[in-house]
């Protein structure tokens, strides 16, 4: 059995554990988005710990799901029928998860624009640190699939699968104070970032139908949003120099 050195001792491996944490990094960005805004509900001694236990959380969902790629086979057997199309346990969960995040962004939204609609400030925090974390957990699990999956697919050795997850992992990490942050700051940001989960959302209720959304075009749309409102963040605060 080889050792992690001699695995490393490979320019191959080395190839696959760089282009894997890369993708893990990008495919967790929803991720750390819909922990970030569901944290903001915590009391704010309580948000930093949220979104720790929220990546934390991710990141034990990835390793267990490592161990049990057996498992992970079995999700493409078929398990339920109806209106004459077939569906296996992994387009379920797609299919849960989706609704799920369609529903809380949507929601969310919703809270975003009443509050700002005239209807007196918004309500104060009253989440638990208990229901955030549980609702992160089901969310985790769904975007678990994808990532690990994506490793799977990418590595042999199951120690560079799993490196790459806990190096993605610290990375979002470390980014998830400035990212909650800088989105709380910004509500046209956070309106966008919102924008992106009903989005995401919406590509894996069409996984459990079946109907396959190529990433690159998402993550493409998602870019280009991105792009188009950091040119009107530099313009906002170029207008607001020009008249200071």
């Amino acid at each position: 059995m080889e050792t992690f050195a001699t695995l490393l001792a490979d320019p191959a491996n080395w190839a696959s554990l760089a282009t894997l944490t890369i993708l893990e990094v990008v495919l967790g960005v929803d991720n750390l988005i819909f922990i970030s805004i569901l944290s903001a509900k915590l009391p704010e001694h309580q948000q930093a710990l949220g979104r720790r236990l929220g990546l934390g959380a991710a990141l034990v969902t990835r390793i267990l799901l490592l161990f049990c790629v057996s498992w992970l086979a079995t999700l493409d057997q078929t398990v339920l029928a109806a209106m004459g199309e077939q569906f296996t346990w992994r387009e379920i969960i797609l299919l849960i998860g989706g609704l799920f995040l369609i529903g809380k962004a949507t929601s969310e939204i919703h809270g975003a624009v009443e509050g700002e609609a005239g209807h007196g400030p918004a309500k104060a925090a009253t989440a638990t640190l208990t229901a955030v974390v549980l609702q992160i957990a089901v969310i985790d699990i769904v975007f678990s699939l994808d990532t690990v999956m994506t490793a799977i697919g990418m590595a042999d050795h199951f120690e560079i699968m799993a490196t790459a997850i806990v190096i993605a992992i610290g990375v979002m990490m470390f980014a998830a104070e400035p990212v909650s942050a800088f989105v709380q700051a910004h509500p046209t940001v956070k309106m966008l970032a919102l924008s992106f989960l009903i989005l995401i959302g919406v590509s894996l209720v069409a996984e459990g139908l079946e109907f396959h959304i190529p990433k690159g075009y998402l993550y493409f749309a998602i870019a280009f949003s991105i792009g188009v409102e950091f040119l009107n963040q530099l313009a906002r605060r170029n207008r607001r120099k020009a008249s200071g």
